[in-house]
């Protein structure tokens, strides 16, 4: 078995990493989100390298540019409160054809339930439906304190919370429980397909 990990600038997602790369491989990819946001590909590349220390084991690395090619076509055209919720359902699309690339079986994510809007158990559900691959949450259960513990422990901690600049296509009120229907009409205001399509052909690897 092989996974792409998911990889954003926050605290959860190294953890999701590190605790995946213990008992198989892992790849990790990276959504570079300029001109949305700026400074987390670099905190990427520092955190996956002291993952592979921390694990004695090279872990390849990825970017994808995300921002200017899918998450544009959201901020113009689809409703704000559904941007979270299309843009990570973009952003597993892009992982699961990455990973057929590089011939993945599995995603995993940093995710924990109800930390953000995108998180609910709904909205979880709503995620799912966008790809055939299996998404794996390894920190699901965990709460914030325990995800900072291991963080801490791995050396990551003091990478993700570096500063970078915010996501601007966060909605002031995003949707907490979005109907699957509804996502899938904001969905065809785009040619999202073809978008995730082009990002992935950019993908570069970076280690």
């Amino acid at each position: 078995m092989k996974a792409v990990a998911l990889l954003s600038g926050g605290i959860d997602s190294p953890v999701a990493l590190y605790v995946m790369a213990k008992r198989m491989e892992c790849v990790a990819l990276h959504m570079d989100n300029e001109p949305f946001g700026g400074g987390e590909a670099e905190k990427a590349v520092d955190m996956v390298n002291r993952v592979s220390e921390e694990l004695d084991r090279k872990i390849d690395l990825y970017v994808l540019p995300f921002g200017k090619t899918v998450q544009k076509a959201i901020y113009e055209n689809c409703e704000e409160r559904y941007r979270c919720v299309i843009c990570k359902r973009m952003m597993y699309k892009a992982a699961e054809a990455a990973g057929r690339k590089i011939g993945a079986d599995i995603i995993v994510t940093g995710e924990n339930l109800g930390q953000v809007a995108s998180q609910t158990l709904q909205n979880l559900t709503v995620l799912d439906e966008s790809v055939g691959m299996a998404v794996v949450r390894p920190l699901i259960g965990l709460d914030k304190e325990e995800i900072i513990g291991i963080a801490r422990r791995i050396g990551t901690y003091d990478i993700s919370v570096k500063k970078a600049f915010p996501c601007g296509l966060v909605p002031s009120k995003p949707s907490t429980s979005a109907a699957l229907e509804k996502i899938h009409e904001e969905e065809g205001k785009a040619d999202f397909s073809s978008l995730v399509e082009r990002a992935v052909v950019e993908m570069v690897e970076k280690l």
